[in-house]
């Protein structure tokens, strides 16, 4: 039976498959500068004997094909890049690139990946199709990794008619996969804020642009509109997270930047909030004298999981997971340019289990403490290559 060969290989995979994982996890690089993990991720393919070619720079596209190659086509995508976060883990595979972290997974993905792909590549006679494998660069970061997969080509020649994506989920117990059918997670927009005027004495602010007032004003305001035009059942969430302005007690600086990021659930409702905030923002500059230069860097989409490929892959989850260790995943505020796939073809995004409370594994992503229970790493290789085959 072939959920049991998958199972099978899986577990004759997986101390390799860790120590791949750790390798990479030694061996962490920003986005779109993940040159020595894509030609380890080349290496790996070209071990194995899979066809592969090099897009987005430092992408790479592999493609196994098993009987009657143009039956079907099915996607599934890992992301490489890693963050700017110092590692405080005190492990063997700890980061060796200073201020360099996979913090939020994409070396357990990448790993994943390349593990099903082994898996497929052994089990090619038996199942139909073709499988593309994309590794992409540049998730963490603006426009992603995914619109150059894109742009080049990963998702044509032959067209796939489904994507798979998963993300490990350090609030999910290892053993564990989550699914959720339609939205799932928010669009992610960046926002840069420059507010310029006369500076000048702090004890003469009549001949001044009180440009800190200026900036408290805006950021005050531009929580009104997401607090008063939004819809209150549809989830948005706008955060300042940086202001910089002036260095001493007694002088108005000439100059304050803010910067933030702006998510919504809704495509209507997202560009509608742009449109607001610039009005705001020329408003309070035309009321203070101030200059304001409001610019909203155009994010990741939403991601939607397409509820046929999704109820489908939940299923097939059930039957390799057992259906007491899969449940349904929450909405998720944070971001992933796995969207950008998911307009253009149905796509299913789920969430990988890698808590063990036990053993301290319990913190988030995007923190220097971040790791995994290493035994997800089976489940999840299993898993991919299961929907490869069955999707």
């Amino acid at each position: 039976m072939l959920l049991d060969k998958i199972k099978t290989l899986a577990a004759e995979h997986q101390a390799e498959n860790i120590a791949i994982r750790r390798h990479l996890h030694a061996h962490p690089e920003l986005s779109y500068q993940e040159f020595e993990t894509s030609k380890y991720v080349q290496a790996q393919l070209k071990a194995i004997g899979i066809p592969f070619t090099v897009i987005a720079t430092t992408g790479v596209l592999g493609m196994i094909e098993g009987k009657n190659p143009s039956k079907r086509v099915i996607a599934l995508r890992a992301d490489m890049d890693a963050l700017p976060i110092v590692e405080e883990n005190q492990v063997d595979y700890k980061s060796i690139n200073d201020g360099v972290m996979h913090a939020c997974g994409h070396d357990v993905h990448t790993t994943i990946l390349l593990g099903a792909a082994k898996v497929l590549w052994t089990l090619k006679d038996e199942f139909e199709g073709t499988i593309k494998l994309l590794f992409q660069p540049g998730e963490e970061k603006n426009p992603g990794g995914a619109s150059y997969m894109i742009r080049d080509g990963a998702l044509e020649n032959p067209k796939p008619q489904g994507i798979v994506g998963l993300h490990v989920h350090p609030g999910l117990n290892e053993g564990k996969l989550s699914f959720r059918k339609g939205r799932v997670m928010a669009s992610a927009d960046e926002l840069y804020v420059s507010i310029k005027g006369p500076g000048g004495h702090a004890a003469t602010p009549h001949q001044t642009v009180d440009t800190i007032l200026v900036a408290a004003q805006l950021i005050q305001s531009l929580q009104t509109i997401i607090a008063r035009n939004r819809n209150p059942q549809n989830p948005s969430v706008l955060s300042i997270c940086s202001i910089h302005g002036g260095n001493t007690t007694n002088v108005i600086p000439s100059e304050v930047k803010l910067m933030g990021t702006f998510r919504a659930m809704d495509e209507v409702w997202r560009f509608q909030a742009h449109e607001l905030m610039l009005q705001q923002a020329k408003g309070i500059a035309i009321a203070t004298g101030a200059t304001i230069d409001f610019k909203v860097d155009v994010g990741y989409p939403t991601v939607d999981n397409e509820p046929m490929i999704t109820e489908a892959a939940w299923r097939l989850a059930d039957q390799y997971m057992g259906k007491e260790n899969v449940e349904e995943t929450e909405k998720r505020m944070g971001a992933e340019d796995f969207g950008y796939y998911s307009q253009v073809i149905p796509g299913c995004f789920f969430r990988l289990g890698v808590r063990n409370e036990s053993a301290g594994i319990v913190h988030n992503v995007h923190t220097p403490h971040f790791n995994i229970d290493e035994a997800a790493i089976q489940q999840g290789v299993g898993m991919m290559a299961w929907l490869g085959v069955q999707l």
